[in-house]
């Protein structure tokens, strides 16, 4: 595909050039991601030495290859993702959890609350859905908001960089390539002792960022700790319990647990099943059906059907068609993006610039799984999208890894989680905490959400680099 042989500087150049282009395109043109991918695919192509008949075709097999393996799944995860958040079977799972955790455990249900609720719906979304819960927990509690509500934050972004089919790691497992089931699979694990340490760290901020709903309606008060809380709320002069149960009063109004629950569960376990089919290379009719159920196009449509039917049975067609056209306008922009991620690594496979930075990872002593996470980390500080991070680091390091001996999953999950790092002020889900919670001040800003993202992040990348030594490629 190349006129000529090019040397490896050659390549490291214009790959320098292009990720440079991508960047500043970014970040001070008001060309869009999309474009600027395509326009860092091109050039870094052409300087690295392919004529322009090969990188067009580089650029249109890549964007046409990576959206054929999960453009369907990103579009019916998506439209689910909208008919839970509508229907208010987010909020039943949310009051699915108080109720199993119980009275003094607040925290911890909304950080399991996220932590469920972000694996077909945005983080964003999902916040301002839940932060009522979070308020009336408070004020029913006589806990810190910021307690409570850092807590279900941090539980919506975890699975929200880590879990299919939130379209960020949907796209990042279809640039490197892997299976959709051990995405979830390793996501799930990876995101849960990250949620788990931010449920301390939440607990410690909220007592020295004690802050209550005003008890005569909006706004918010300040106090020393939770005997003034209770005092300023007037818990001890009535009875809490019932204060506390007044939360459910809309409980009628929702879906059943079982509705809420089913749309997510169910494609999950059936994706596991393909998964663990595939693996031990089942045979027989009943092996066949569940290959067939669990591959995640059909595993999707499934949690799809059964969100419009289940929960949304209510809905006209007219109502539920509308709804879901809502959350596939959402996905276009991940859509493409996405695509012209696949272009970019599709660009760097056909110069062969991904092989030789190989060979020379390959002589570091640095993990190579490494690579991704750091890629990842660049990009979100300097652009602040986490999806465009995930999207960038894995479209330029899965060509590089595909030799390298690095579990792909591993790989996929690096960039993924590498995007998590000190969300501030270029983040959009910065300013949707801060904003919700009533954080004015920037250095508070800064404790409430930047701060637990980078315990995310440390741990994420602790925990890769050990896996890299324990997991098998």
């Amino acid at each position: 595909m190349q006129e000529t042989v090019v040397s490896g500087s050659q390549l490291l150049i214009a790959l320098g050039i292009g990720i440079f282009l991508l960047v500043f395109l970014i970040l001070k043109t008001k060309v869009h991601a999309f474009l600027a991918l395509i326009i860092a695919a091109a050039m870094t192509g052409i300087l690295g030495g392919m004529n322009t008949p090969a990188v067009v075709k580089s650029i249109t097999t890549g964007f046409g290859n990576t959206l054929g393996s999960i453009g369907i799944v990103i579009g019916f995860g998506v439209m689910m993702g909208q008919i839970l958040e509508v229907t208010g079977a987010a909020k039943r799972l949310a009051y699915s959890f108080l109720r199993v955790f119980g009275r003094g455990r607040e925290e911890a249900a909304m950080a399991a609350t996220g932590y469920v609720t972000s694996i077909p719906i945005f983080c964003d979304s999902g916040f301002v859905i839940l932060t009522p819960i979070a308020r009336a927990l408070s004020r029913a509690s006589g806990k810190s908001v910021i307690a409570i509500g850092v807590a279900l934050a941090f539980g919506l972004v975890a699975t929200h960089h880590a879990v299919p089919p939130t379209p960020g790691p949907l796209g990042v497992a279809g640039i490197f390539k892997v299976d959709i089931g051990e995405m979830i699979m390793w996501g799930l694990i990876l995101a849960l002792p990250l949620t788990i340490a931010n449920l301390f760290y939440a607990r410690w901020l909220g007592k020295r960022i004690y802050q209550i709903p005003a008890p005569t309606g909006e706004g918010w008060v300040r106090v020393q700790d939770e005997a003034e809380a209770r005092q300023v709320l007037g818990l001890d002069k009535k009875d809490a319990a019932a204060d506390r149960k007044t939360m459910f009063d809309d409980e009628a109004s929702l879906p059943s647990a079982f509705q809420a629950f089913a749309p997510i569960v169910v494609p999950l376990v059936l994706i596991f099943a393909n998964t663990y089919i595939s693996a031990v290379k089942a045979q027989g009719p009943m092996a066949e059906i569940f290959l067939f159920l669990g591959s995640p196009i059909i595993a999707v449509a499934i949690g799809l059907l059964l969100a419009i039917y289940l929960v949304g049975g209510h809905m006209s067609q007219k109502e539920a068609i509308k709804v879901m056209e809502d959350g596939i306008k959402s996905a276009g922009i991940i859509l493409l993006v996405t695509g012209g991620g696949g272009a970019l690594g599709q660009v760097l496979r056909d110069s062969k610039t991904g092989d030789y930075i190989a060979q020379l990872i390959s002589q570091t002593p640095l993990p190579a799984v490494l690579l991704p996470f750091f890629v990842a980390t660049f990009v979100r500080l300097v652009q602040g999208s986490g999806t465009v991070a995930m999207i960038t680091s894995a479209s330029i390091t899965a060509p590089i890894l595909a030799n390298s001996g690095v579990n792909p999953v591993l790989a996929a999950q690096a960039a993924a989680l590498g995007a998590m790092v000190f969300s501030y002020f270029n983040d959009s889900y910065f300013w949707v905490v801060n904003r919700m919670l009533g954080i004015d001040d920037v250095r508070e800003q800064i404790r409430v959400w930047s701060v637990p993202t980078t315990i995310g992040w440390s741990m994420a990348l602790v925990m890769l680099t050990v896996l890299s030594f324990v997991v098998p490629a």
